[in-house]
């Protein structure tokens, strides 16, 4: 059968190649630079009849008119009646050719392609073909229409050399995957002494045998079934397979029999969506301890390939944990730790709304007084903006410097009687404003917090500082401390991230808003 079919392939490629010699019917060519090249007329029964005919030669290119071949001009292009032959063609040789005689034309276009020096074939003028793995494959290096001038025959893969003879060869065999590739055949020609090349180039693919495809078991290659010791198991094994594919059950063990387990010796059969589709079934009467958590394998198999499916019995009050119970136990845990992670950021992020919500709702209230000063719009904030704010509306206390110390007094004493009744210090920082006329009180205030730890510090950068060699030695130590940094264009609103920053560095303390304040502070202009 295979000799038969690899004598009918190589007839109908040499009959085919033969007749594509004999004529060119073809209309658009494309031809090599540098390769001999002819183009010949067959005629039609009507002109052999009338064959006294003068046979004419034309050719055009672009948007010249056709214009008489001459073989005289040129020793490279030669006239045999209904035969033109390049020897070899060239660049300028592309256009049109018609041939004429009386009233039967025939024309062509002629593509001449530039010769690609970095290999043995140009891609445009390869020939493709597919071969179906383990079918002949036949590569037919013949040329019957140069055969007379055939000096050598040479085939090559990817361009390397494999075989060469004289006159014509061929090679066949059975296809393989790694038979996949460019085939070239090269036919080296002498003519009035000169050496010529024409090469024939095939681009053959390997593809699957669709009429025997390998067989496949369907579903996973091992399945867990739970069971009760004593009922009846129905173990079901289907495969796409083709026709002659064997398929059978394998149960036995060395030195063990199970008389409870038999095979059916039908199959079942049928298709669907154009495929062979065939499954057997193992009957398990009674399940015993024997057959729990072994191996009863389904095996589909033909002489290239085999696919082996298994099957294990589990009890189903058995301790082991199937495959799905794990992997929904697998995924719960993983919610939950992706939720416990969630919670967290969410905390962390939020934790400052959070502290100021626990202390709405508990309604705790720490206040005892606090105070502080500056200078132009750091004083304006100081002494105007935050007591507006804290003292209004969140119903803080404060100690201010400029407004609460009377002039004239024991400065010194009132200061340390003030910061005990203190609980927070709030310090804004600026250059301009720490002075020496402030400074004994500033380490008076900073003794406190540092040293018998009675006051908290609260750090306010009303514009931005990068240096802090202007403050206090002590003050340094707290630099590391959080900073909070007012921004006038986007601190404006009570519910703004800084004042609720602010109430959560304050006391706790129950907020009761003052009687017709505005949601919106005055607009201070930006640093």
């Amino acid at each position: 059968m295979h000799y038969r079919e690899l004598f009918l392939t190589f007839l109908a490629l040499i009959v085919k190649s033969t007749s594509e010699e004999i004529c060119i019917s073809r209309h658009n060519i494309n031809v090599i630079e540098g390769e001999p090249f002819y183009l010949k007329h067959c005629l039609s029964s009507l002109a052999h009849g009338n064959e006294t005919n003068t046979i004419r030669w034309s050719k055009s290119h672009g948007s010249h008119v056709l214009a008489k071949l001459n073989p005289r001009s040129s020793p490279r292009i030669t006239v045999h009646n209904y035969i033109l032959e390049f020897w070899p063609v060239e660049l300028n040789d592309q256009g049109s050719y018609r041939f004429q005689m009386g009233n039967e034309t025939k024309e062509w276009t002629l593509n001449v392609i530039k010769r690609d020096e970095h290999s043995c074939f140009s891609e445009k003028l390869v020939k493709s073909k597919k071969v179906a793995v383990k079918k002949a494959l036949l590569i037919n290096c013949k040329n019957s229409y140069y055969e007379k001038w055939i000096n050598k025959t040479s085939l090559y893969k990817n361009c390397e050399k494999i075989d060469e003879n004289y006159k014509s060869l061929s090679m066949v065999k059975n296809a393989e995957f790694t038979d996949q590739g460019y085939y070239s055949c090269i036919f080296s020609l002498i003519r009035n002494g000169k050496l010529y090349n024409v090469t024939q180039t095939f681009n053959i693919t390997i593809c699957e045998d669709l009429n025997n495809k390998n067989p496949v078991l369907l579903g996973p290659k091992t399945n867990y079934v739970a069971v009760e010791l004593g009922e009846d198991v129905e173990l079901n094994c289907s495969a796409l397979a083709n026709k002659n594919d064997v398929i059978y059950w394998s149960f036995w063990k060395e030195n063990e029999s199970y008389t409870n387990v038999h095979e059916e010796k039908e199959k079942t059969t049928w298709i669907s969506e154009g495929k062979q589709h065939v499954s057997i079934i193992l009957r398990i009467k009674k399940v015993d301890e024997k057959n729990l958590n072994f191996l009863f394998n389904c095996t589909v198999t033909n002489e290239g390939s085999t696919d082996i499916q298994s099957f294990i019995l589990l009890r189903k009050d058995s301790t082991d944990i199937s495959n799905p119970v794990f992997m929904r136990g697998m995924i719960i845990s993983v919610l939950i730790s992706v939720a416990v992670v969630c919670l967290v950021v969410v905390c962390v992020i939020y934790r400052v709304d959070l502290v100021l919500f626990y202390r709405h709702l508990m309604g705790r209230d720490e206040t005892l007084t606090d105070c502080h000063p500056e200078n132009g719009e750091e004083y304006a904030f100081a002494v105007e903006t935050l007591p507006k704010v804290l003292e209004k509306h969140f119903g803080y206390k404060l100690c201010i410097f400029e407004r609460d110390i009377v002039p004239g007094g024991a400065v010194i004493d009132e200061i340390h009687s003030l910061i005990e009744k203190s609980r927070r210090l709030i310090i804004v920082l600026s250059k301009s404003y720490i002075g020496n006329e402030v400074r004994y009180e500033l380490e008076s205030e900073l003794h406190e917090a540092l040293v018998e730890r009675k006051i908290k510090i609260i750090l306010i950068e009303f514009t931005p500082v990068s240096d802090f060699t202007f403050l206090p030695q002590s003050l340094e130590l707290l630099k590391s401390h959080r900073v909070l940094r007012w921004k006038a264009e986007e601190t404006l609103s009570y519910n703004s991230r800084f004042w609720k920053n602010l109430l959560y560095l304050m006391p706790a303390k129950t907020i009761k808003p003052g009687q017709g304040e505005s949601e919106i502070l005055p607009v201070l202009s930006a640093p």
